[in-house]
């Protein structure tokens, strides 16, 4: 993925399904300048963590 698709995707209202290493998660916010976003799973646990915008894949 991209920065610029992370911040469509922040921006958007729809619920736009992201995935990492093969889990759904959510993006919570963009750090444009590492490169990098706080996600957390989806569900109950909101354990946050950093992440590469490479990592991220967006599913269909």
């Amino acid at each position: 993925m991209d920065i610029n698709r992370v911040k469509q995707i922040l921006s958007s209202s729809a619920d736009i399904k992201v995935m990492y290493n093969g889990t759904s998660v959510w993006i919570d916010e963009l750090h444009e300048d590492q490169e990098m976003v706080t996600c957390h799973l989806r569900g109950p646990l909101e354990e946050r963590t950093q992440v590469s915008v490479a990592e991220l894949k967006e599913m269909d």
